[in-house]
């Protein structure tokens, strides 16, 4: 796991996130944290306290960022109609490359290169104090909480699934 630190994605991370006062110091995984139970069970915690961040596509052809709890699927037909869309898109590794710079099970909810029209919060993640979300490579994880994704995101809570 030598030179994950040094990954320009992860150093987009560490950038961004002293920009914003972050100091949850980024733990390596000897096991991919490409999933959120892979992540949990790597970190020893409950899925639920893994903050997925999953990407879709609005109307317009921009990002929607969903920070999600890994204990459940994002509810898609119930957030396009939460939000007064007929469907979300679901997108490709390109796409999801291309907007945020990161590489799917490593995608940051900060440090994006294009910053996402909409940003989501799952009010799950309220549940636990410390939740883990990657930090730009699917070996890299950080602490953090619901309070402070929320803040530094300015994602707006919502229930995204049961």
């Amino acid at each position: 796991m030598d030179g994950i630190l040094e990954k320009a994605a992860v150093r987009r991370f560490i950038d961004a996130a002293q920009s914003l006062g972050i100091d949850g110091e980024i733990k390596i995984l000897s096991d991919s944290a490409r999933t959120a139970i892979d992540a949990a069970n790597s970190l020893g915690i409950e899925v639920g306290q893994i903050a997925s961040s999953l990407i879709f596509k609005l109307p317009s052809g921009n990002p929607l960022l969903i920070i999600t709890s890994g204990r459940h699927k994002v509810d898609t037909e119930l957030v396009a109609k939460t939000l007064g869309m007929e469907k979300l898109d679901r997108v490709d590794a390109d796409y999801v490359k291309e907007r945020s710079g990161y590489s799917i099970g490593g995608v940051s909810p900060l440090g994006w290169i294009s910053k996402p029209e909409i940003i989501l919060i799952d009010e799950a993640l309220n549940d636990y104090e410390v939740v883990w979300a990657a930090a730009g490579h699917p070996h890299a994880v950080y602490p953090t909480s619901f309070a402070e994704l929320a803040r530094i995101t300015s994602a707006t809570p919502m229930i995204v699934g049961d």
